[in-house]
């Protein structure tokens, strides 16, 4: 079997992005997961701007857990980005997982950030 090239991925998640766009009324909720954190944003693409970001390496977070790889600092991160979204008015996004497979650590933080009242 052929290996996935990085130029491949990139590609793949180029392509997909196409399709996952964020306005001001839907702004797109973003996921990247390294293999020690995972970081969350809402993003407006159509201001380019960045309005709500959360992730392990905040210092409210770090405090929380120990191990900043796990589904239950997940689930943190994505009920911190819940409770700050809806601080600033935001109930409504589009997700945007990335080239990463919905299981895991982004299921963790979805079902969290649902549960704290986010829409998507």
């Amino acid at each position: 079997m052929k290996l996935m090239t990085k130029s491949y991925n990139k590609s793949k998640t180029k392509n997909k992005s196409k399709s996952i766009i964020g306005n001001s009324e839907r702004p797109r909720l973003v996921v990247f997961r390294s293999n020690k954190h995972i970081y969350a944003q809402i993003i407006d693409d159509s201001k380019g701007s960045t309005l709500v970001s959360a992730s392990t390496m905040n210092e409210s977070l770090k405090d929380q857990s120990s191990k900043s790889a796990t589904c239950a600092a997940a689930s943190s991160v994505g009920e911190e980005i819940a409770k700050l979204s809806l601080s600033k008015g935001i109930k409504k996004v589009v997700f945007d997982r990335g080239q990463n497979i919905y299981h895991g650590r982004i299921k963790s933080l979805a079902d969290s950030a649902r549960d704290k009242g986010l829409e998507f």
